[in-house]
């Protein structure tokens, strides 16, 4: 195993297009870390810097304590696993997984016995002698990755491994990387696009945007206490609602706000650095705002009215406009709420201590 450490690491291709902008990250020994962020942030790009099939146009990577920038691929003591399966389709899973050992001189029972191992980890024993045609989406996706394991990799190297997985094969494969890290304790890095894969599976998470590190942090830390709107925006299904505002008071322990119909909102925030009058944005969750009975009055109540309604089964979702304001706000119901339907008029609940707030550069308020 080894840690991973990237200091000022940049990438650019031509002096006018730089795509990674000084990225500084420690990846600790056995942590399992995951690069998430829109298409084209440059998630893979950093992920194949550490691979060593990118070179790196400037700054340092360190694996395991040794400067690694020189350093050939092969000699890094990775092992990687892309989208594409890339399966050897006239051998068999057991020749597919046996192929790098055979290459490194390995043979006989200890070959035979390292395939074993990988393959009891990854259930795949009973299929060593099919081979990938013979196999489904998910199988064959165990088999790169048990040709991974039998390496013995210092680090693993994910890139969107499950993107061509049906719905229910990517949950299944989501926990059985879960259940491979704790048994491995190896360092792996994971590279996706998908929130929920990022939520799920990271111990840590770093969210990539434009080629920089918008945040780095647990996913229960990401999700409750967002860096900026970005962040708030990107991680959550539906994502969190974003409310124009001014500043219309600052207080000791909290900042209220006035929305664009003239309704005051008290945000459980450190307003130190904002001054009355001052643009911001509210920000809250679909699951902390609160449907109230008709003919309710009280603080931190905003009017809405429904626009659309979808039932998930075990919530309802839904989707709502305010006066004022274009942007939809989403409110997600557990199952058994009232049923609402399009053109109704609802009275919604902010509680103080889930109500976020951005200053006009889209950074986040300190809590309260």
């Amino acid at each position: 195993m080894a840690a991973v450490t990237l200091k000022g690491v940049v990438k650019r291709y031509d002096d006018k297009q730089t795509i990674i902008h000084g990225i500084d990250l420690a990846i600790a020994d056995g942590e399992f870390v995951v690069f998430v962020g829109p298409s084209g942030c440059g998630k893979s790009t950093l992920l194949r810097m550490i691979a060593g099939l990118e070179e790196i146009s400037g700054g340092e990577l360190h694996i395991g304590g040794l400067l690694a920038n020189d350093v050939a691929p092969a000699k890094r003591g990775l092992a990687m696993v892309f989208q594409s399966y890339a399966l050897y389709p006239h051998m068999t899973v057991f020749e597919n997984m046996a192929f790098a050992l055979k290459l490194a001189g390995h043979k006989g029972e200890e070959l035979k016995a390292q395939v074993g191992r990988a393959a009891e980890i990854l259930q795949i024993a009973h299929l060593l002698q099919r081979r990938p045609k013979e196999l489904s989406g998910g199988q064959r996706q165990r088999v790169a990755i048990g040709r991974a394991i039998v390496r013995k990799p210092e680090v693993f190297l994910f890139d969107e491994p499950l993107s061509n997985l049906d719905a229910s094969l990517r949950v299944q494969m989501r926990v059985e990387l879960s259940r491979l890290h704790k048994e491995l304790k190896t360092t792996m890095i994971y590279v996706t696009h998908d929130q929920v894969e990022a939520m799920t599976l990271g111990e840590r998470i770093v969210v990539i945007n434009g080629g920089r590190i918008e945040q780095v942090g647990t996913p229960y830390e990401l999700y409750t206490n967002p860096g900026n709107l970005f962040v708030a925006g990107f991680l959550g299904a539906p994502k969190m609602n974003f409310i124009g505002a001014d500043v219309a008071h600052i207080g000791a322990i909290g900042v209220r706000v006035r929305l664009a119909d003239g309704t005051l909102i008290d945000a459980d925030c450190d307003g130190g650095a904002a001054a009355i009058g001052d643009k911001v944005t509210l920000g809250i969750r679909a699951e902390h705002m609160a449907l109230l009975a008709a003919g309710s009055a009280q603080a931190n109540m905003v009017g809405a009215v429904v626009g659309h309604v979808e039932y998930l089964g075990d919530q309802t979702v839904v989707y709502a406009s305010m006066q004022g304001d274009p942007a939809l706000i989403a409110l997600r119901q557990p199952q058994g709420g009232a049923a609402l339907r399009a053109g109704e008029r609802i009275a919604v609940h902010l509680p103080p201590a889930h109500c976020h707030l951005f200053d006009a550069d889209g950074r986040a308020f300190a809590r309260a």
